[in-house]
């Protein structure tokens, strides 16, 4: 039996990093995956192929519709669908083959297969070959991610009825797109295809897009979407998928009862969620206790019910973000070798990589009510800007909501060009209990989008200078 001080069980970015950072702390550590390539869902069919995606797509409109405006033309670009998956396909390389050296550079063990825990401080390794190898750890940390959500009596095919994953793979485009929720995956991906020429329609249950967001960013997106030619049936569910030769009829029905209706798509993405990944683990033999919605319980450190285990990532409480789950794969390794890991959940930015982006960080409005928090509040359109003006790229706002007392910065919500590049600013202002007026009176750069970040923090105090 090999043994090791850490065995990490999922090498996506929680189990990766925390396997590095434990590492570097001077730990021996080996890490499962049962894929043949590192970076879990995220970097193989998640975060990293749907971004390549995202940006081809978008210089595809651009070329093809963008150009006028800033004073040229072109001949209307030719989409050559298989060059631009196998850039997709060399992007995800190129960061797992990444993955993988930093696995050598910092003397980790990467082990192909299925781990299953058997017993305290044991693990059974199955290969792909058929056989097994045991592994022995002081420590073991469950990392396996997420998988999709199903909808009940919907069977999922990969081709024409998809997941995010099939959704990254398909080999047309296909005429008519039903996106079945309208969450930050089905946003960004029905996106990319409707960009490449498809009609997308979205079903969701819910009465507005992206649940959990602020609702100026909720409203404003919506009319954007709309105006992209996006077609929303809101406060809708999907009752059923019929397969026909030609195409698939999706039957939707209100939410709340009623009528139901038809629609023809070529391809149904089913967008709904995702769910923790903890199948075949031996967690209940273990000890492993599980939430009511399958999630590892554990307690403020990452240890979970049983000694020596411990859980990070999707398949604990919290946002299911790649950033969340780094950076507690390097709180939880910093807390084995005896520092104080730290992760504040209160700064997680969560971001939508539509055009144009959406991001935010901390309380939404909406929740700062319900908590009967006082705040003011401040805005900056992107139309008062002079660098998304050149840009040609004004559409969107920055919103900063601030303790009504304090002026402590409690939130900040932005849709516009590089929103997801923006929030970064908010994080570490939060993370050092900045105020607004300290972004106001922080000095940003002329001419920048940053510039609305620090305009949104004087209009906290109503005195924006550019609107």
């Amino acid at each position: 039996m090999d043994e090791f001080d850490l065995v990490v069980i999922g090498a996506g970015p929680g189990g990766y990093v925390c396997a590095i950072r434990a590492a570097q702390l001077g730990l021996s550590v080996a890490i499962v995956e049962k894929r043949a390539e590192p970076g879990g869902t995220c970097l193989n069919v998640g975060c990293i192929p749907s971004k390549a995606l995202l940006h081809a797509s978008e210089r595809f409109e651009e070329a093809a519709h963008g150009f006028e405006a800033l004073g040229f033309s072109t001949s209307a670009p030719k989409l050559d669908l298989n060059a631009m998956m196998a850039f997709k396909d060399n992007v995800v390389k190129g960061n797992t083959s990444g993955v993988e050296y930093l696995f050598k550079k910092n003397k980790i063990t990467s082990i192909t297969g299925a781990a299953r825990i058997s017993g305290r401080g044991r693990l059974e390794v199955r290969l792909g070959d058929g056989k097994t190898r045991s592994l022995g750890a002081k420590h073991i940390v469950i990392a396996t991610g997420s998988a999709p959500a199903m909808l009940p009596g919907i069977k999922i095919d990969e081709k024409r009825i998809v997941t995010s994953t099939g959704a990254l793979m398909l080999d047309k485009v296909p005429e008519r797109l039903v996106v079945v929720g309208a969450g930050v995956i089905g946003l960004e991906l029905g996106s990319v295809w409707r960009r490449l020429g498809a009609q997308v329609e979205v079903v969701e249950f819910l009465d507005q897009i992206l649940p959990g967001m602020d609702g100026a960013v909720v409203k404003q997106f919506t009319r954007i979407l709309k105006k992209q030619g996006f077609k929303l049936n809101l406060g809708m569910k999907v009752a059923g998928v019929r397969k026909g030769r030609k195409f698939l009829q999706v039957s939707i029905e209100p939410a709340k009862g009623g009528e139901a209706k038809e629609i023809k798509a070529d391809v149904v993405l089913v967008a709904i969620g995702r769910i923790p990944y903890t199948q075949g683990l031996g967690l209940e033999e273990a000890g492993v206790d599980l939430d009511a919605r399958g999630r590892i319980v554990t307690d403020g450190k990452f240890a979970t019910t049983a000694g020596g285990i411990y859980a990070i990532g999707d398949v604990i409480a919290g946002p299911m973000l790649a950033h969340k789950a780094e950076d507690e794969g390097i709180a939880l390794a910093e807390i084995l070798c005896g520092q104080a890991g730290h992760v504040n959940y209160e700064t997680i930015p969560g971001v939508v990589y539509t055009t144009p982006e959406i991001a935010s960080v901390g309380k939404t409005e909406e929740a700062l009510k319900a908590e009967g928090i006082t705040y003011n509040s401040g805005t900056f359109p992107f139309t008062a800007n002079g660098r998304a003006r050149a840009m040609n790229a004004a559409q969107g706002f920055v919103k900063i909501l601030a303790h009504a007392s304090s002026d402590r910065v409690l939130g900040v919500h932005i849709v516009g060009p590089f929103a997801g590049e923006l929030i970064g600013e908010a994080g570490i202002a939060m993370e050092f209990g900045a105020s607004a007026e300290d972004i106001a009176r922080t000095c940003h750069a002329h001419p920048s989008l940053s510039e609305a970040v620090k305009e949104a923090a004087l209009d906290v105090d109503k005195r924006a200078i550019h609107m």
